[in-house]
């Protein structure tokens, strides 16, 4: 399966473009959640490329989401294996591994239930992963719910 426009829809409302410079371009920036690493730029991109002083246009913000979003597609469609999933399930299921990391997903009781056709239960999963660095984040909290909801479409 791949990512539909739900799915980019979804993960830019909650990572937005975040530190949009006066020149138009972006700069990296430190995890919101941590307050250091991972670095990120533009819609929630990290990686070892991404350090501080990195600076993006829009065009590879956009172009990176959407290569970031197809590896993610590929992962969690290897996870999810050959279980019955929705194109909203499969979306919501990548938005929040792309939010908490495949592994995360691929560990989660989320993925346990989905597997086994617990979709209501699944679906409640998503609330349980509202926090970062032991904190409640009110974002997280809001995210885990439209993914929710997007998953029970």
């Amino acid at each position: 399966m791949t990512p539909s426009s739900a799915c980019t829809a979804l993960v830019q409302q909650f990572e937005g473009c975040a530190k949009k410079q006066a020149d138009g371009r972006f700069i990296a920036y430190p995890d919101p959640g941590t307050g250091s690493d991972p670095w990120t730029i533009g819609w929630g991109t990290t990686g070892v490329d991404i350090k501080p002083g990195v600076i993006w246009t829009q065009q590879q913000c956009d172009d990176r989401l959407a290569q970031d979003l197809a590896g993610f597609a590929a992962k969690v469609s290897r996870v999810i294996g050959t279980s019955p999933t929705s194109q909203h399930q499969f979306d919501a299921m990548v938005s929040f591994a792309y939010n908490v990391g495949v592994t995360n997903l691929a560990n989660s009781t989320l993925l346990r239930l989905h597997k086994a056709g617990d979709f209501a239960g699944a679906q409640q999963q998503f609330g349980r992963w509202n926090k970062a660095a032991g904190k409640v984040l009110p974002g997280l909290t809001k995210r885990r719910a439209a993914e929710a909801a997007l998953y029970a479409d």
